[in-house]
């Protein structure tokens, strides 16, 4: 005698949503997305996410650094790449609030990104303070960069 099929009942129930890792940030929902091509993107990125980090709480010192940072990453869309993108979130992680922002683009990539990050290295003739700068004014700084393919970074400021 051959077994029935078992049948997969579906439940009237919703599934509960997979918990994060402890530690692990959690995006608050609501994410900008702001395409990248010139100058007056810049200003708009900017504005964006000193918005949303008012939005989330942030003081004026950290308004003004989260929009420094933005700018600075923008503008290197804008200066390197031509164009990409720049998308800002709201994330919580054990009970603290903060904005990521990700910078992201398909231009030149960068070939040595530990000599980028150095204070004072420039390929454009400017003062070699943006990554270095970017890194500095946020508590979390990640960049991914493939020569040819372009170039991501990720920063998140937490409220303290």
């Amino acid at each position: 005698m051959g077994r029935e099929p078992r049948r997969a009942v579906a439940s009237d129930r919703p599934a509960a949503a997979p918990r994060p890792e402890a530690g692990a940030a959690v995006v608050v929902p609501g994410e900008t997305s702001i395409p990248v091509r010139s100058d007056a993107d810049v200003v708009l990125a900017r504005r964006r996410g000193r918005e949303l980090a008012a939005t989330l709480g942030f003081g004026p010192t950290d308004l003004t650094l989260i929009a420094t940072a933005i700018s600075e990453l923008t503008r290197n869309i804008v200066l390197y790449a031509e164009r990409g993108q720049i998308v800002l979130k709201g994330i919580e992680r054990n009970g603290k609030v903060g904005i990521v922002v990700v910078a992201r683009d398909d231009g030149p990539g960068i070939p040595n990104v530990p000599q980028a990050l150095e204070s004072g290295f420039s390929t454009s003739g400017g003062l070699g303070l943006g990554l270095p700068g970017v890194r500095r004014l946020t508590d979390e700084f990640d960049i991914v960069s493939e020569v040819g393919r372009g170039t991501t970074v990720t920063v998140k400021k937490w409220k303290r």
